[in-house]
């Protein structure tokens, strides 16, 4: 049983959370707090595998408190309840940032059953993945097929990411020097305002320009896209002239944005001369991608289960022999600059 302490200062969002949360019989509701201070009193007393934690609250918010909770129960994960809004994405950013696990937005009054489905659908399976389990692969440290990797040879870095993805981007493209000498096309599983205010943190920190893509916008060396959330974002080539391109499709692997939907595109338009990233997350989004990059004489580096929050997305990638690499994430700034050969 994955043990659960909810957290919200309203009452119906407390009842809410817990009779979604009861219709699964492998996690169990422990306790309930009102704000941020009674829930790291309840925390150190119950000891829960997870805590689902609202961001607004009186007397002690959700960013206050998750500080505190990271360090006296640091064995529970904690999942961040947030509004959709600009203020809310950019609060469910800092939580990321501080140590919180992912992050469910909260119903909207336009749509509420429609959002009271998508908490179910998202938060179950974010509650189980933070149990981690179930992995065939070992934790292995950084391992490579290096001979089957062309060093000099690559024109675009394609990333599909997810739970997890914030930190994660933020400790590889820190160290990728502004001197870059290839676009970076990155899919982020995230709702809208999210990514934007992803992209804004990443371009604060990051040598790179790092923004939301924009459609139609030409793709340029040393920039950083981000897929826009709610939107695919594929690469078209018109009079030599590479361009993102945005669209409603339906969703893949019930994402929208889909990295297996970026990943056809770029082998489409750049053959072999496409590198494929895929770190940590969960499901088996970028899969048929990586295979569609393979088959036109790319190659695929996949993150290690170690350095993996969720080994999910790599895993899928490496099980199904489509890793030319696996590396820890430790490991992968250096490697991407050998492979494009930046000094």
């Amino acid at each position: 049983m994955i043990r659960v302490l909810v957290v919200d200062d309203s009452a119906i969002m407390r009842k809410l959370i817990t009779d979604i949360l009861k219709k699964d019989p492998d996690i169990e509701v422990v306790g309930q707090a009102v704000n941020g201070k009674e829930a790291i009193e309840k925390a150190k007393l119950l000891k829960p595998d997870v805590i689902t934690l609202d961001i607004e609250m009186p007397e002690m918010d959700g960013l206050t408190a998750l500080k505190i909770l990271r360090k006296e129960v640091p064995q529970a994960k904690v999942i961040m309840f947030s509004s959709l809004t600009q203020e809310g994405a950019k609060a469910t950013l800092e939580a990321l940032a501080n140590g919180a696990f992912d992050f469910v937005p909260k119903p909207s009054t336009k749509s509420f059953l429609e959002s009271v489905k998508r908490i179910e659908e998202d938060l179950i399976p974010k509650i189980k993945a933070s149990k981690g389990g179930g992995a065939t692969l070992p934790k292995t440290s950084s391992f490579a097929l290096k001979q089957r990797l062309r060093p000099g040879m690559y024109r675009v870095l394609g990333i599909g990411v997810s739970t997890g993805g914030p930190q994660t981007l933020m400790e590889i493209l820190r160290d990728i020097p502004a001197n870059f000498p290839a676009p970076i096309l990155i899919v982020q599983h995230m709702p809208p305002l999210f990514t934007r205010q992803l992209a804004d943190r990443l371009d604060k920190v990051c040598p790179l320009a790092v923004k939301e893509a924009e459609d139609g916008e030409p793709i340029r060396e040393g920039s950083v896209y981000i897929a826009p959330g709610d939107l695919h974002m594929t690469v078209s080539s018109e009079n030599r002239e590479r361009r993102i391109k945005l669209t409603t499709d339906p969703p893949v692997n019930n994402c929208r944005p889909a990295v297996d939907v970026l990943f056809d595109s770029l082998a489409e338009v750049y053959n072999g001369s496409c590198l494929a990233l895929v770190l940590t997350g969960m499901g088996r989004d970028g899969t048929e991608g990586a295979r569609k990059i393979k088959q036109r004489g790319g190659a695929v580096i996949a993150q290690d289960a170690e350095s993996s929050i969720v080994f999910g997305m790599p895993r899928s990638v490496i099980e199904a022999g489509l890793a030319d690499e696996v590396l820890n994430l430790r490991d992968i700034p250096k490697r991407l600059k050998e492979l494009f050969l930046v000094k």
